[in-house]
């Protein structure tokens, strides 16, 4: 055989290895392998290990396997199934019975040799990998950015969300968690609601992030039945997670809207909700903006309700231990539907001092809370203070 054509057959050989290796790592291309089984067959034949140049030139095929989507695990299986399937073939192996060291030589070359390969390929994909994921969290933070706040491109925040699995065109809310301890993008809680969200199947439209130490979760909404799946499926998911003394967490919950500006409008009102529940002192742990709109409509017009409140309650100011007390017993009268008795047993009070501080309140301000007319001004003012943190915000 003539030289060429003994490197014409060994070229054969080496393309039917590869196409094989292929195969046993998946359908893998085989131009991940590049030169691999050249430079393999070449140092084992010289009996030296692989250059730093050829080391190099495999750091590369890492970093293309992982800029592919390749998994790790298959491009290793790639390499590792072409050496072995090499191996037969080498010239040291074939003529194993003319030269029996030389098989020793090659075996601890080869192994040499692909450990090396091993060691390189490994660390160039992990670094390319890791470069990706550090774009791949930038471009999810900034996107999470530009849909909530609604003042970037719409046309753009739309073509972008398709790469997040989500697709704006439909109506969308938002449900946002506050808790004593916040919330990171990296923190299991994040996954647990993922999971729990999108369901067996991943195939929902859910975006899950962390925003200001809050968790938020942008999901489509095309019905109401689909906003209660949604939030129950987060209060499941956070009460898995209360395992640690002293944790609390609220869910405020967003109205529906359509595209982008719904989203943000949706998150805005989830923000809303739970600021409104934390001033109310509601111990709900759900927040709907829906049920809240009343309180809005108050803040809305804020000059109105901050006359409101000083004309109606400033004479509360001058009683003995400050308004605070009064304005809690209204506050929590209130509450109860007008039931002195359920007042007194929320506050720790008799019935006689509830209906004491009443009288006094009455007296002060000349609003009696058993007429109708006087208690609805009475109770609009009691909420605007709390609402205005009056009298002790300005």
């Amino acid at each position: 055989m003539t030289p060429d054509s003994a490197a014409a057959a060994g070229d054969e050989t080496r393309g039917r290895v590869a196409d094989l290796a292929a195969e046993d790592a998946g359908g893998l291309s085989t131009d991940l392998l590049g030169d691999f089984l050249d430079v393999l067959t070449s140092a084992v034949a010289d009996g030296r290990p692989l250059s730093r140049r050829q080391l190099r030139t495999l750091r590369t095929h890492g970093d293309a396997a992982a800029l592919q989507g390749v998994a790790l695990r298959a491009l290793l299986d790639l390499y590792l199934s072409s050496a072995w399937r090499l191996w037969r073939t080498l010239p040291a192996v074939v003529d194993a019975e003319r030269n029996p060291n030389a098989v020793v030589t090659a075996g601890e070359v080869m192994l040499h040799a692909v450990d090396d390969a091993v060691a390189e390929l490994t660390e160039g994909f992990q670094l390319a990998r890791r470069t990706l994921v550090r774009a791949e969290v930038s471009a999810r933070r900034e996107f999470v950015d530009d849909v909530l706040s609604g003042s970037a491109d719409i046309a753009g925040v739309m073509g972008r969300a398709e790469n997040f699995g989500l697709d704006l065109s439909g109506p969308h809310a938002v449900v946002v968690v506050a808790a004593s301890t916040p919330f990171t993008d990296g923190g299991a809680v994040i996954t647990d609601v993922e999971r729990a969200v999108e369901g067996r199947k991943a195939d929902s439209e859910t975006l899950v992030a962390s925003k200001e130490g809050r968790l938020v979760v942008v999901f489509a909404a095309p019905d109401r039945t689909a906003v209660e799946y949604v939030v129950d499926r987060v209060r499941t998911a956070t009460e898995r997670r209360n395992d640690t003394t002293g944790w609390v967490r609220r869910i405020g919950v967003g109205r529906t809207g359509p595209s982008v500006t719904g989203v943000a409008s949706s998150y805005r009102e989830a923000l809303d909700a739970l600021d409104l529940a934390a001033k109310l002192g509601l111990d709900t742990p759900v927040v709907d903006a829906r049920e809240l709109l009343v309180y809005r409509v108050l803040l809305d017009d804020r000059p109105a309700i901050t006359d409101l409140v000083q004309t109606v309650l400033t004479p509360l100011l001058s009683a003995r231990g400050g308004a605070e007390p009064l304005l809690d017993t209204l506050f929590t009268y209130f509450g109860t539907g007008g039931n002195s008795a359920m007042t007194a047993r929320s506050m720790h009070l008799s019935v006689r001092a509830v209906t004491y501080r009443l009288a006094r309140v009455a007296e002060l301000t000349g609003h009696d809370v058993n007429e109708p007319s006087e208690r609805f001004a009475l109770q609009t003012a009691v909420y605007g203070a709390r609402l205005l943190g009056w009298p002790t915000a300005d």
